[in-house]
């Protein structure tokens, strides 16, 4: 697959009650990051995070799509009209992300790494 999805993200105003849930749901295991934010190491399959969202932000579930060039595929984003809601943002030493919403306003991601 040339765009694998690979990451996900839960969040909410509480990440601790997300934590605690989903823990204790699936049993899966988590690392505390800083304060907003929680990579989770299900076992199996891909990792993922749990966060905090900003004051007022609305609840989320996300995937993040491997690209090569996060700026051309930004420029891509907006050329078949959609929005950009975090511009590249680097993460790490080499990894650097990127939120849009599609047509129908979900919130996709893409990461990018350097590695």
């Amino acid at each position: 697959m040339a765009h694998p999805i690979v990451h996900w993200e839960i969040a909410g105003p509480d990440r601790e009650a997300l934590r605690t849930f989903y823990e204790s749901l699936f049993g899966w295991k988590s690392e505390t990051v800083d304060d907003n934010y929680a990579l989770v190491r299900p076992g199996e399959g891909m990792d993922g995070g749990i966060m905090r969202t900003g004051t007022g932000a609305p609840p989320y579930v996300t995937v993040y799509v491997r690209v090569e060039d996060l700026n051309q595929k930004l420029e891509r984003v907006r050329e078949l009209g959609a929005d950009v809601r975090v511009p590249a943002t680097t993460i790490g030493e080499s990894t650097q992300f990127a939120l849009f919403t599609d047509p129908a306003g979900n919130l996709i991601g893409l990461l990018s790494t350097t590695r």
